[in-house]
């Protein structure tokens, strides 16, 4: 039995590394393709006010060093949190629907009909739910079923919260990047005072103006994703709440129909 499930758990695992590196790959051909629109359409000049084309132009004008490393950071979270809102999604199911019909399958079946159910149904909670129900089917008892449910929940929970670390890096990672680049352009800019002996606007204004961009596209790309983050958190908390009601109301149909 252990075996099975770990076939199954590493089946789900491949197929997840090809989902990410799929849509990975997709997320940085679209954003490299955008940014080398933004090099032509900046190329092509024009002063359209604070437009997109602005915004391109700022986005090249902030160096390709730091700026890369920025835009490498929003391509690598937003391909972890695209995945893992995919995955939440259609990890998400009608809990109260599945007890029902495990519970229909009980009366009519027995134990072995709402196996077939759990196992026929898409799922983390329909997954400990087989569980549950196959350690009764053994005859090992409700609390061998009640362990096996919170064992194998504490497994789907960790599925569920996979890579969101990761995103929570990129998130502190961009703006800190975004504050080095502006560092390191206020030093330039001091340099080029000391090198011209002059303190006009025009010899600093430069790099003054790259090392404020580094930051705000830095900050930017930490909005983006802390908004994907929050929400892909609170869709984790949401599936937990319902795995662990979903777990109690499955153990007391498994006491009523031992009863």
């Amino acid at each position: 039995m252990n075996l099975t499930v770990n076939k199954i758990i590493i089946k789900n695992s491949n197929l997840k590394m090809k989902k990410l590196s799929t849509i990975l790959s997709i997320t940085g051909v679209m954003l490299l393709g955008t940014v080398q629109t933004f090099a032509q359409e900046a190329a092509a000049g024009g002063d359209e006010g604070f437009s997109m084309q602005l915004l391109k132009k700022y986005f090249i004008e902030g160096g390709p060093f730091f700026m890369g490393i920025v835009l490498l950071a929003l391509i690598l979270g937003l391909a972890i949190a695209i995945e893992r809102i995919i995955y939440l999604n259609l990890a998400s199911q009608n809990t109260e629907k599945l007890v029902s019909s495990i519970e229909d399958a009980l009366a009519d079946g027995g134990v072995e009909a709402a196996k077939d159910v759990a196992r026929d149904t898409k799922g983390p909670v329909a997954s400990i739910f087989y569980q549950g129900l196959k350690r009764v089917a053994d005859g090992e008892g409700v609390e061998a079923a009640e362990k096996a449910v919170v064992g194998y929940g504490g497994v789907q929970m960790g599925l569920l919260e996979k890579n969101i670390s990761w995103l929570s890096l990129f998130i502190a990672l961009a703006p800190m990047l975004g504050f080095m680049g502006t560092v390191i352009g206020m030093i330039g800019a001091f340099d080029s005072i000391q090198a011209a002996n002059n303190i006009a606007p025009a010899v600093v204004a430069g790099g003054i103006k790259v090392a404020l961009l580094t930051t705000v596209f830095g900050l930017v790309v930490a909005i983006i994703l802390q908004i994907l983050y929050n929400y892909i958190v609170s869709k984790v908390d949401s599936i937990v709440n319902g795995m662990e009601d979903a777990s109690i109301s499955l153990v007391d149909l498994l006491v009523k129909y031992k009863k």
